[in-house]
């Protein structure tokens, strides 16, 4: 896998015409099942376990950016005060259903000065990251948000996974979506936290689901045998899986004291 730093002069500007609920059922929401037992409806209560596990003793505030269905924050709802910011009425609206204890506001992840120094325990990105134009800057905002010791969890996709040169990188589920304007590759995301006051506690992948890849073995087949290391390690909670072997990668870094 490439796991060089890449620039980044070539990132579009933000298709804000894009989100909406017009987001929530094109792209890769439109590949994927949302209900029980979903590929989707498993990976949140993975991420939730994460949250859970990594977040700093306490409880305390949990900010969801980039909260689209509000399913994660309805999961976290009673374990934190939750809080979810999105740049689409839509999804604060569907927050308010699937989460109804969480705060909400329609906002960009761009600008977090409402909130205030070490407002938070948790911060959570799922999805996110890629679609900022200027992701750096937003993660130097995390950390001022989070108190010491707080979690910044985050997934985005992997440009540079194993599998990747079987697919066409501009249909695939990482090239199709127009909204991914800043994908980067494990390196940069490492890069702009470490240099932002985080230590990545674990960089991982999550798994090679977006098959097909060969085309000669059934679509099923590929996704029942390639499928087996997303679900042991959903199922057991762990961070098993490489960064080669991910579509998206997920990172779990925790702000350094003092910073």
């Amino acid at each position: 896998m490439n796991d060089q730093i890449t620039p980044t002069k070539d990132v579009k500007e933000v298709p804000v015409h894009e989100y909406g609920q017009h987001y929530f059922e094109s792209y890769n929401y439109a590949d994927r099942p949302l209900g029980r037992f979903s590929m989707y409806w498993f990976a949140r209560r993975y991420y939730a376990a994460l949250a859970k596990r990594y977040a700093p003793p306490g409880g305390g505030k949990l900010l969801e950016m980039g909260c689209g269905l509000g399913h994660l924050l309805g999961l976290l709802e009673d374990d934190f005060s939750c809080v979810g910011i999105d740049i689409a009425a839509y999804s604060i609206d569907q927050l308010h259903v699937n989460a109804p204890k969480a705060e909400g506001f329609v906002m960009d992840a761009d600008d977090l000065s409402r909130f205030g120094d070490g407002e938070f325990s948790v911060v959570v990105a799922l999805h996110l990251v890629e679609h900022l134009a200027d992701p750096e800057g937003t993660i130097q905002q995390v950390n001022r948000i989070l108190r010491p010791g707080g979690l910044f969890l985050f997934a985005t996709p992997n440009p540079g996974y194993s599998l990747r040169r079987f697919k066409d990188p501009a249909t695939d589920a990482i090239g199709k979506d127009p909204t991914h304007i800043n994908v980067q590759p494990p390196a940069q995301w490492r890069a702009w936290c470490e240099a932002n006051g985080f230590k990545m506690l674990h960089h991982f992948g999550d798994g090679l689901w977006d098959v097909p890849y060969f085309p000669v073995v059934p679509k099923s087949i590929q996704f029942a045998v390639l499928g087996i290391p997303s679900l042991i390690q959903v199922m057991t909670r762990t961070t098993l899986i490489p960064l080669t072997l991910g579509v998206n990668q997920v990172g779990i870094a925790r702000k350094v004291s003092g910073t």
